[in-house]
């Protein structure tokens, strides 16, 4: 199946599902510069290393993997982390409450509305507390079209994520969804969670004060 999901004015946008745990990987690719952000490097290096070459086709220049972000620090969400820097070089950036917990040192801590910018675009990092304390979705802006959240396991079609049957977190990863993504985005926003399908902030948005109401 062909990787490629977006093909944006500047960027594309690829992605694969790796391990028994379905978990998504993207990668994002600027036409022009080449350069590349990765979103969770998370099981299954050899099929990463076949998404970059996959990517190559994007750009005019020679494409070049500019920067690995991890959306947080879940097992499953890091297990190809440490051999894809070895293999790449590449620098990494991650939340900064979750960042001890990775299996590679971390570049850059991201704080929430930190932006991580290579050659031909930039992210945004929304702090989304709750699953992890250090748990952080990527916002694209492009210059056309709709915004795209990459929302790790913080954020699914049909619900936030897993925080324990713990109420405090629940209400904590439920305040910060509602006011740092639907209070910020607009309906058309595409959402790309960490595992399973892609959603919009449009399509979630009559369901938060069900979402309250049942507790998870």
């Amino acid at each position: 199946m062909d990787s490629l999901i977006h093909d944006l004015r500047d960027i594309t946008i690829r992605r694969i599902s790796v391990s028994e745990m379905d978990n998504n990987v993207y990668l994002l690719t600027a036409k022009a510069s080449g350069e590349q952000v990765l979103i969770d490097a998370a099981d299954d290096a050899p099929a990463i290393q076949g998404l970059l070459a996959d990517a190559a086709a994007d750009t005019s220049t020679t494409s070049k993997l500019a920067l690995i972000a991890t959306t947080h620090q879940h097992w499953d969400h890091v297990r190809a982390l440490k051999e894809l820097v070895e293999a790449t070089g590449s620098p990494t950036a991650a939340g900064t409450d979750d960042a001890g917990a990775l299996p590679v040192a971390v570049d850059r801590n991201l704080e929430h509305g930190d932006r991580v910018a290579v050659d031909g675009f930039a992210l945004t990092a929304v702090h989304l507390r709750g699953h992890t304390p250090g748990s952080i979705a990527f916002a694209y802006e492009g210059p056309e079209g709709p915004v795209h959240i990459f929302s790790g396991d913080s954020l699914f079609p049909g619900g936030v994520g897993n925080t324990q049957k713990d109420p405090e977190r629940f209400s904590q990863l439920l305040d910060d969804v509602t006011q740092r993504l639907f209070g910020a985005y607009p309906d058309d926003t595409v959402v790309h969670p960490g595992h399973g399908k892609p959603t919009t902030l449009g399509a979630e948005r009559p369901h938060l004060e069900e979402w309250r109401a049942r507790g998870w």
